[in-house]
C-alpha cells in the first residue's frame, strides 16, 4: 500500500488544520515540552502528539521550532500528517522532512496536485533526410499565470516524497498530448525516472491504460530513462525496460557518456535507442578527444543494434560531424526549441547539412 500512496494525490495544506506527530517517546516528550512553553494546547500519548493550528503561517512557525529542536538524524525518526477537519480526506503519515518541504513550497505542491502543467514537444530529426523522426515531450507550465522551472519542480517532488506522483502524471500528460497532436508513425520520446517505479508491473498500469485509452500505437512510444543519480540497480532498470518491451514499446538510455550512463551500462541494458549527452556533443567537430569517444560509442551501438541520437546540438558543424560519423538522429536548438505544437512541416526545409 505504501507504493500506492506514493502515486496518490498529496493532501492539500489548509488553514484551520490539525498537525499530528508520531515518534519514539523521548522525541514526543521534547515536542510536548516545546508546545507547553509556547502555550499551545495539545492531545498526546507517549508516542503521539497532535494540536490545532489556525493558519498555515502558524504551522510554518511551529515546523521551524521542530527543525531547531532536533538534529537531522532525530528528525528522520519523526512522522507526521497535517489535515483539515473540514475536509473529508484520510490523512497520510509522511516523514517530517517531506511535510516541511510541502508546507514551505505550497505553490509547487499545488502545481503537482492540480496538474498545472502540459507537455511541450522538441523534434528528433533524421540527419540524413532532415525529416522529423519523432518528438521528445518536456514538462512546462500550462498557462502564463503558472511559473515554475521543470528541474526545480522535479527536485522539489523528490524532497517532498512526490516524485512517483509527478513522474506518472508527466507520462500520462505526454501520452495524451501526443494522441492529439501527432500522426501515427511519429515516435514519441517520453521520459521516466526509474527510482519512481518500484514494481513496473504495478506502477506502469496507468501508463499502459492511457496508451489504450488514447489509442496510441505502442510501436510509436519510446520510454526514455532520465536519472541524475547513480543507477544503483541496473537489474531493476532492465526489468522496467523488459516490461515496456513486453507491451510492444521501445526504450532509450539518456545522457550516454556523462555521469553514470556508461558504455558498460549500455551494453548491459541494450536499449533500442541511446542519446549521447550534450557534454560530449558540444563542439565535437573541434575536439579530437570527444571525437574519439563518439567513435567508440558508434562502434558499440552498431555491435548491439542500438540507434543513436546526438543530443543538444546547437551548431551546424556539430550536426555535420555527427552525420559524417554515422549517427542517424539528433535534436537540439539548432533544429528547433521545445514548443506547444509540432512543426508545421515534417521536414526541415530551411536547413541544410
Amino acid at each position: 500500500m505504501e507504493n500506492c500512496q506514493k502515486c496518490s494525490r498529496a493532501i492539500d495544506i489548509y488553514d484551520q488544520g490539525i498537525l499530528e506527530l508520531q515518534s519514539i517517546q523521548p522525541i514526543i516528550t521534547a515536542i510536548k515540552n516545546r508546545l507547553s512553553t509556547l502555550k499551545i494546547p495539545n492531545e498526546s500519548t507517549n508516542i503521539q502528539v497532535k494540536f490545532q493550528y489556525s493558519t498555515v503561517e502558524d504551522l510554518i512557525l511551529f515546523l521551524q521550532e521542530i527543525e531547531e529542536l532536533f538534529n537531522s538524524e532525530t528528525k528522520n525518526k519523526l512522522l507526521c500528517q497535517a489535515k483539515s477537519p473540514e475536509v473529508d480526506v484520510e490523512g497520510v503519515t509522511i516523514p517530517f522532512t517531506e511535510l516541511v518541504e510541502r508546507v514551505k513550497n505550497r505553490d509547487l505542491l499545488n502545481v503537482i496536485n492540480d496538474q498545472l502543467f502540459t507537455s511541450f514537444l522538441q523534434p528528433v530529426v533524421s540527419l540524413e533526410t532532415l525529416g522529423v523522426y519523432g518528438y521528445e515531450f518536456l514538462l512546462r507550465p500550462d498557462s502564463d499565470q503558472i511559473t515554475f522551472n521543470p528541474g526545480e519542480l522535479f527536485s522539489f517532488s523528490k524532497r517532498a516524497g512526490l516524485q512517483s506522483l509527478l513522474d506518472g502524471q508527466a507520462r500520462l500528460s505526454s501520452i495524451e498530448t501526443s494522441s492529439k497532436l501527432l500522426q501515427k508513425g511519429i515516435k514519441r520520446f517520453i521520459n521516466f525516472l526509474p527510482s519512481s517505479i518500484y514494481d513496473p508491473n504495478h506502477c506502469l498500469k496507468s501508463t499502459f491504460s492511457a496508451v489504450e485509452k488514447y489509442e496510441v500505437d505502442p510501436k510509436d512510444l519510446v520510454f526514455e530513462v532520465v536519472e541524475t543519480e547513480k543507477i544503483k540497480d541496473v537489474g531493476h532498470l532492465k526489468n522496467i525496460f523488459d516490461v515496456y518491451k513486453k507491451h510492444g514499446m521501445k526504450v532509450a538510455l539518456d545522457d550516454l557518456g556523462a555521469g553514470y550512463a556508461t558504455l558498460e551500462v549500455l551494453k548491459e541494458l541494450r536499449p533500442n535507442f541511446a542519446k549521447i549527452d550534450r557534454s560530449i556533443i558540444d563542439f565535437c567537430d573541434r575536439d579530437t578527444d570527444k571525437q574519439g569517444k563518439i567513435s567508440n560509442i558508434v562502434e558499440i551501438a552498431n555491435d548491439y543494434n542500438i540507434i543513436l541520437l546526438a543530443e543538444g546540438i546547437e551548431r551546424k558543424e556539430e550536426a555535420q560531424f555527427c552525420k559524417s560519423i554515422g549517427i542517424p538522429l539528433a535534436q537540439g536548438y539548432f533544429f528547433a526549441r521545445p514548443a506547444p505544437v509540432p512543426l508545421s512541416d515534417s521536414r526541415l526545409t530551411n536547413l541544410s547539412l
